[in-house]
């Protein structure tokens, strides 16, 4: 091969390599949630995982707040091995813990102004209080993909996906999840809508860190 034809395969690798990267698509859907009366829905988490080919590894940094006695966000959705940051914005003192499977954490008592953080290195669902607060409480879903997002609050989301095969899945993390597979062409497109059913979803009230009945007291803070 001479370097004329060697640049040229050069260049035709670059082009080959760009258009793949740069194949993105962005999907659109509607996802909606049927409660029991007088029962908010919850934002929902919607993430898509590649059913074609392996997961490639794209981990994030992310923040949850303490502000005005509650997490905001309070639903977040983030890739394996995302980081959370976790300050406190309130002018009082917050205790952030979950005791949620495969990996319960507590970040202690800490101040107004400081921040802790935590690794989630491992795919659930985490649900997160405050040992003070009990009014305190956020959901942390953790998945094995980068591609994972939010709804908001009219239940619409937005995924930009390479050209492939997935599996995409809706939930609040509190109730069955809802899934379907889809395959994305390169065009712009959207899912059929996806609906959760969570009527008979009844939560009892959570335990503090030791697994206990938050005092009476606590309820007054």
């Amino acid at each position: 091969m001479t370097s004329t034809q060697l640049r040229g395969f050069s260049v035709s690798v670059m082009l080959f390599m760009a258009s793949q990267v740069s194949a993105q698509t962005v999907v659109t859907g509607i996802v909606m949630v049927t409660t029991r009366a007088g029962i908010p829905a919850q934002p929902v988490v919607v993430y898509a995982l590649p059913i074609d080919r392996p997961v490639a590894d794209r981990a994030a940094t992310l923040t949850l707040s303490q502000r005005n006695k509650a997490f905001a966000p309070s639903v977040l959705g983030v890739p394996v091995g995302s980081t959370i940051e976790f300050p406190n914005q309130d002018a009082i003192f917050h205790n952030v813990f979950s005791l949620s499977s495969p990996a319960p954490f507590d970040l202690g008592l800490y101040r107004a102004g400081a921040s802790r953080s935590k690794v989630f290195a491992e795919a659930g669902t985490y649900r997160v209080f405050c040992n003070i607060h009990p009014q305190m409480s956020a959901v942390i879903v953790v998945v094995p993909t980068p591609f994972v997002t939010v709804t908001d609050r009219d239940g619409a989301y937005t995924l930009t996906l390479p050209t492939g095969r997935y599996r995409v899945t809706a939930t609040t993390g509190r109730g069955a999840a809802m899934t379907k597979d889809v395959a994305v062409t390169g065009a712009a497109a959207t899912i059929e809508r996806l609906e959760l059913d969570e009527r008979a979803l009844v939560e009892a009230p959570h335990t503090n860190k030791f697994g206990k009945p938050y005092a009476k007291a606590a309820y007054e803070r």
